[in-house]
C-alpha cells in the first residue's frame, strides 16, 4: 500500500478503473475466502511471559481465535506447555533445583546441557514459574506463573470459546525420552490425540490445528486423527537476495528426515513435488514469512529514519508459495509477527505495514506475540467489496510493473 504513491498516476488510474470494473470476488484472498485467523503466539507473549494461562488469556482478551501451546513431556508423562524440552531460559528452574538436576542430551543433533523438562516430573514443574526470555521485554511478571499443562490450556480455551494451536517439540527426541521414562513407542503423539478427542472428539471439524516441523510424526497422525494437521517449515536466515538461508543444521530440514538420511530440505517441501507430497498427509503449511514474500536487500533506504535495516528491503512480492498451496487445498498459515522485533520486518516500515501485505497476500493465518495489532490491522482492511477490488487493481498494477521490467 505504501509504495502505491511511487506508480506513475496515468497507470494506477487504469488499474483502479479496471479494478471497479472487475467481477464480482470473494473478500478475502484465503483458501476458503474468509477472513485470516490470528494465532496467539505462545498467547500474548509480547506482553506476559510465554505460555502461561496469563499470557493465553490476555491474547484472548485482545480478540486472537487461536491460542498456541507448545508442548513437550514430563518425565511421568505429562504434556506441558513450554517452547522447548529446555526449561533454562523461560523459568526460574536454577534458583529451584541444583546443577545436578542438568544433564546433556543431543537435541536434534547438538549436544547440549540443560535442565530438561523430560527430567522432572510434573509436580516438581509445577513448582517452577515462568519467566520472559527476552531481554528486551517486560521482566516485572517474572515469577508470577506457573507451567500450565496442556489439559489446563484446553479449559482455558474452552471456557472462552477460543482453539487451540498445540505444536509436538521435538518428536524425534520426545518419543526416545519417553521410551526411557517407561512409555511405549509414540506415546507423545498418542497421549496428544487421546487428550484431544476427550475434549474435542474425532473431527476436522474441532477449533484445533496439530502442528510440527518433522514429518513422520504428522504422518502418524495422519492415520490417528481428523483434526487438521500443519506442517511447519523453518530456515536459518534470509540472504540478502531473498533466497533462503538453508545451510545450518537442524533449521535446514524436518529432524526425522536428517535422521532417516532423507536429503530433502524445508525449501524442498515448498516446492510443487513437495506441496504435493504434503498434500497427502497434512491440511495446511506454516512455512517462516520470508519464504512467502520476497523481500531484497539492495540498500536503499526507504522508511525515511536515515539507517538501512531490514525494514528497508525492497518488497518484490509474492514468491507463489501461497497460491502454490491454495491450488492443492492446503491452508497458509505463517509466523511469527511481532511489534518488537525489526530484524525481521523485512520490507515494512511499521507492523500494520507488514500485516496488510500478507493479508493481501492471501495467507490463511498469522501467528504472532502481539495478537491486538494483528487484530488491529485486520480490522482496518476495507470493507469486503473494496477489499476485493483493490486486490484486483494491484494485481493488473503487478502485471504492469512486470512488463515493464
Amino acid at each position: 500500500m505504501k509504495n502505491l504513491v511511487t506508480l506513475r498516476p496515468a497507470l494506477l488510474c487504469v488499474a483502479l478503473l479496471s479494478a471497479f470494473n472487475a467481477p464480482a470476488a470473494f473478500a478475502w484472498n484465503t483458501l476458503d475466502g474468509a477472513a485470516p485467523i490470528v494465532i496467539g503466539h505462545r498467547g500474548a507473549s509480547g506482553y506476559l511471559p510465554e505460555h502461561t494461562l496469563a499470557s493465553y488469556a490476555l491474547a484472548i482478551e485482545q480478540g486472537a481465535h487461536f491460542i498456541e501451546p507448545d508442548l513437550v513431556l514430563t518425565k511421568d508423562g505429562h504434556l506441558i506447555a513450554r517452547h522447548e524440552p529446555i526449561l533454562d531460559g523461560t523459568t526460574n528452574v536454577s534458583s529451584v533445583f541444583d546443577t545436578s538436576r542438568k544433564s546433556t542430551r543431543l537435541l536434534d543433533g547438538v549436544s547440549t546441557t540443560a535442565y530438561f523438562a523430560d527430567t522432572f516430573t510434573l509436580a516438581e514443574i509445577k513448582m517452577l514459574r515462568a519467566i520472559q526470555p527476552r531481554a528486551d521485554r517486560d521482566q516485572s511478571f517474572n515469577g508470577l506463573y506457573e507451567i500450565p499443562t496442556l489439559d489446563e490450556v484446553i479449559t482455558l480455551a474452552q471456557s472462552k470459546g477460543v482453539g487451540i494451536y498445540p505444536e509436538l517439540k521435538h518428536s524425534v527426541y520426545m518419543n526416545a525420552q519417553a521410551a526411557n521414562n517407561g512409555f511405549a513407542a509414540n506415546y507423545f503423539e498418542d497421549k496428544l490425540v487421546s487428550t484431544l478427542h476427550a475434549a474435542y472428539g474425532n473431527s476436522a471439524a474441532a477449533p484445533v490445528f496439530i502442528q510440527s516441523f518433522e514429518v513422520s510424526n504428522l504422518q502418524y497422525l495422519n492415520g490417528k486423527t481428523d483434526i487438521r494437521l500443519v506442517q511447519l517449515m523453518d530456515a536459518w536466515d534470509v540472504n540478502a537476495d531473498g533466497s533462503m538461508d538453508l545451510t545450518v543444521p537442524p533449521y535446514d530440514r524436518p529432524f526425522d528426515f536428517a535422521e532417516a538420511g532423507d536429503p530433502r530440505t524445508f525449501g524442498d517441501l515448498l516446492t510443487a513435488a513437495g506441496l504435493d507430497f504434503i498434500a497427502g498427509y497434512a491440511d495446511g503449511i506454516g512455512p517462516w514469512k520470508p519464504y512467502l514474500l520476497k523481500t531484497v536487500a539492495d540498500g536503499v533506504e526507504r522508511t525515511g529514519d536515515g539507517v538501512i535495516d531490514a525494514r528497508d528491503r525492497l518488497v518484490e512480492g509474492s514468491t507463489g508459495i501461497v497460491e502454490a498451496a491454495h491450488e492443492r487445498g492446503l491452508l497458509v498459515h505463517t509466523w511469527t509477527f511481532r511489534d518488537d522485533s525489526i530484524g525481521y520486518q523485512l520490507g515494512y516500515g511499521t507492523p500494520e505495514e507488514e500485516y496488510a501485505a500478507f493479508y493481501a497476500l492471501g495467507v490463511d493465518g498469522v501467528f504472532s506475540d502481539h495478537p491486538d495489532t494483528a487484530l488491529a490491522a485486520l480490522a482496518a482492511v476495507p470493507e469486503p467489496e473494496t477489499w476485493a477490488m483493490l486486490l484486483a487493481g494491484l494485481g493488473l498494477i503487478g502485471a504492469a510493473a512486470r512488463r515493464r521490467a
